[in-house]
């Protein structure tokens, strides 16, 4: 059996922390770690634990839940550590400056509990949550408008016709099943097209793949990806 992913709980409400580790911890496959009360500690326990993922609200004290995800996506040493992020905050430049500070996934606290631990499994495996149409309308939206915070940049010429042709498509939310698809090629071979662009890129996980191929200008709001 695999390791259970290990979950960093980072809200200021001491009540929703210990309604999310009595459902996390009541699944098999998911155990809470640590808990924060703040981005601060957020971004300390980051460090000391190394979670498979952060459960990040946006509004704390000391610091907010973007700038602990910035904190922790700018650390080499915490790469492996994905940020999910879950507010009640749904307004739509939040989903696109947590995007562009490294979350990997962005969800409204009105989920009901199996939708959650889905996206705890989802970001954590290294994939985004990203596939939803009105979530890729928001991308879309605001990923193509100037922003004031540095994003991350790659040279896009780094990349094969393929790969350019990959990006789009992870940019459009598809999930490597559905890549492959798309390409008449395996799952698999999709898979290594999709890890040699992120490579490439210098690129987190999918989530920052979509931040560079809006902001790059590779994709565009109906340009159909």
């Amino acid at each position: 059996m695999s390791a259970a992913i290990r979950v960093l709980l980072a809200d200021d409400q001491a009540l929703l922390r210990g309604t999310f580790r009595l459902l996390i911890d009541s699944t098999p496959d998911l155990e809470v770690v640590g808990e924060a009360g703040n981005g601060r500690e957020a971004a300390k326990l980051s460090e000391e634990l190394r979670p498979d993922l952060v459960l990040m609200d946006i509004r704390m004290p000391v610091l907010d839940g973007l700038e602990a995800t910035r904190l922790i996506a700018a650390d080499p040493a915490l790469a492996g550590v994905k940020v999910l992020i879950l507010t009640t905050f749904e307004q739509d430049e939040y989903v696109a400056e947590a995007l562009r500070a490294g979350a990997g996934g962005f969800l409204g606290k009105g989920v009901d509990p199996e939708e959650l631990l889905r996206a705890i499994r989802t970001v954590a495996g290294g994939e985004s949550l990203l596939s939803p149409a009105a979530t890729r309308a928001l991308i879309a939206r605001f990923l193509a408008q100037p922003s004031d915070t540095p994003s991350v940049t790659a040279p896009l010429d780094a990349l094969t016709a393929r790969e350019l042709e990959v990006v789009t498509l992870v940019a459009a939310g598809l999930s490597n099943e559905e890549i492959a698809g798309q390409l008449f090629v395996t799952p698999l071979t999709a898979k290594t097209h999709v890890n040699r662009a992120m490579t490439k890129l210098g690129a987190r996980d999918r989530a920052q793949v979509v931040v560079i191929a809006y902001e790059s200008g590779l994709v565009r709001p109906g340009s159909g990806h």
